[in-house]
């Protein structure tokens, strides 16, 4: 379970980066809905999990250092060129913003100019890619625990504590903009956007361990952990609701010392999040055994560090939404791999109980 527990933790770290830093993404796509965005949250707490545990397995299986066989073996020889060209472009794309958004969280939690953020988060994420694959991983999961621990800390405080009725849902849902047109789509569109982002990493997690179970395991356990999360800050609406930062707003109802906590992990997340996407997007385009690779670490990170002058607000307006609609395909893809899977496992066996016969 330790193999697993470490990519689950990669997996909710890579994740929580792209999807939760700014908490805004939960309110637009789920208690926008009301009540019937816990349903929107069940929902993407399941496609979270299968994803996760298709993406680690087929990462295991094919042995991949990165994502470009997983891309190939799901999408085919014609629909992967283009699926990898795009991910590969998304990769550079959600790095960028992850440096954007550090240096906005410098700036306003210390009042350090943003400059100097993305300049501290630009040279710890290239340093920390230069490492090996397993070195970056191990670094991922070190700050997970302590967000795993946090997850449960504020999830169970969020349970114990909920005392909002319907009307209170109603009124903060109507001043919330939607991301979407129901609950439904709502929860779908959150999944397809974060998986896109999230996709390379998984498969590149998955590739480093041989044991299909025990990277598949990870995967749902991944999905498990950020599933708690969405469903933490829907049922504390009246504590989230017209915050920056919600989970910062649900961990400083608890104490201030466990926002200050929160914050640090946070801040840890957005790094992860740098880091697999750089890690990932290098790998793509130079292997990681080529002497070069290093070089081009730096070079894509000096890349990455000059896009984020873009602005964290227009990039993520930019880059998101393109991403939603890459991930439907990616997950759509996904499923009928999947069943294309089962169906051959069903006429293995049934070839074998003729044979038998």
């Amino acid at each position: 379970m330790k193999k697993s527990i470490q990519i689950a933790g990669a997996f909710i770290g890579v994740i929580v980066g792209a999807g939760f830093a700014s908490g805004q993404e939960i309110l637009q796509f789920f208690t926008s809905f009301g009540w019937m965005g816990i349903g929107g949250a069940i929902l993407a707490t399941i496609f979270f999990a299968f994803l996760g545990m298709n993406l680690t397995q087929l990462g295991s299986r094919l042995q991949t250092d990165s994502h470009k066989d997983v891309i190939y073996h799901i999408c085919g020889r014609y629909l992967g060129i283009a699926v990898d060209f795009i991910i590969t472009f998304f990769l550079f794309g959600v790095a960028a913003v992850m440096l954007a958004g550090s240096g906005s969280i410098f700036e306003e939690q210390f009042g350090i100019p943003s400059m100097a953020g993305n300049v501290i988060m630009a040279v710890v994420t290239i340093l920390t890619v230069c490492l090996n694959i397993q070195k970056v991983i191990s670094i991922i999961s070190l700050v997970t625990p302590f967000l795993l621990v946090m997850v449960i800390v504020i999830g169970g405080y969020a349970l114990s504590t909920m005392g909002i009725n319907f009307s209170e849902v109603q009124k903060l849902a109507e001043s919330q903009t939607p991301a979407a047109s129901n609950w439904f789509m709502g929860g779908l569109l959150y999944v397809s956007y974060n998986i896109a982002a999230g996709a390379a990493m998984l498969a590149v997690m998955g590739g480093t361990t041989k044991d299909e179970k025990q990277a598949g395991m990870g995967g749902i356990l991944g999905g498990a952990g950020l599933g708690i999360l969405i469903l933490a800050m829907l049922v504390k609406m009246d504590v989230v609701g017209g915050s920056e930062m919600p989970i910062l707003a649900l961990a400083n109802e608890i104490s201030p010392v466990f926002g200050l906590l929160m914050f640090v992990v946070l801040l840890g997340m957005i790094y992860n999040t740098a880091v697999g996407m750089l890690y990932a997007f290098t790998a793509r385009i130079v292997k990681r055994e080529n002497p070069k690779f290093n070089f081009f670490a730096v070079l894509f990170g000096a890349a990455a560090f000059g896009a984020s002058f873009i602005g964290f607000i227009t990039l993520v307006g930019t880059v998101y939404p393109l991403m939603g609609y890459l991930g439907f395909t990616l997950i759509a893809a996904i499923v009928f791999a999947w069943f294309r899977g089962k169906r051959k496992a069903v006429g293995s066996i049934g070839s074998e109980v003729v044979l038998k016969q």
